[in-house]
């Protein structure tokens, strides 16, 4: 089974107050190996962005307003992460919002049982520690010097090689200036307007 390192940026912190996806990002491996395909969208989410959100990412909904709106990438999303394992950092949070959209489409949600949450097993390894993305990247010296914003596409890349260090096998290498173009959803990431609702 291949694997999907998936990550999303959103308006806020709960889908009870409507707030939803501005961005999404996966990265495919197989064997943990870098396939070279990965799916990244900036969306427009259909409503204000949270001031504490903007903070984290730096999305606005000016800059945000051009996107495609989740209903037109849902198909293309759904057929990239068919029949792979999921990785997420904090899953409940990314798989609660995608399935949220998904049900604002009458479309059925990603079932838990296709999703490993990476914090959780950080946590059953470092138990009482602190467990985020940033904390095992010091942990495990992985250069995160990129990530001066929540952007998914950066933590998709930092979690891929948090994980393998998790499970104490060799990190693979991501160069994703050897990546198929022609594969890539979205070619043009801002690095200047980044991510994440600060997750635990």
């Amino acid at each position: 089974m291949k694997e999907v390192f998936l990550d999303t940026e959103t308006t806020g912190l709960s889908t009870k107050d409507n707030h939803r996806i501005v961005e999404i990002a996966c990265i495919e491996t197989e064997g943990l190996i870098p396939t070279k395909r990965i799916f990244h969208k900036q969306l427009n989410p259909e409503r204000d962005v949270s001031e504490d959100a903007v903070k984290v990412h730096g999305f606005t909904y000016d800059y945000l307003r051009n996107k495609p709106t989740f209903d037109k990438i849902a198909s293309d999303f759904l057929k990239f992460i068919e029949g792979k394992k999921l990785i997420i950092h904090n899953a409940p949070f990314d798989l609660g919002f995608l399935n949220y959209e998904l049900k604002l489409l009458d479309i059925e949600g990603i079932k838990k049982n296709v999703v490993v949450d990476s914090l959780e097993t950080a946590k059953l390894k470092f138990p009482g520690q602190s467990n985020s993305l940033d904390a095992l990247c010091k942990r495990y010296k992985i250069d995160n010097s990129k990530r001066t914003k929540h952007t998914a596409i950066i933590d998709c890349e930092l979690l891929s090689k948090v994980y393998v260090n998790l499970l104490d096998q060799k990190e693979p290498i991501l160069n994703f200036g050897s990546f198929d173009k022609s594969q890539i959803s979205d070619t043009k990431i801002s690095y200047s307007y980044c991510k994440k609702v600060i997750k635990p």
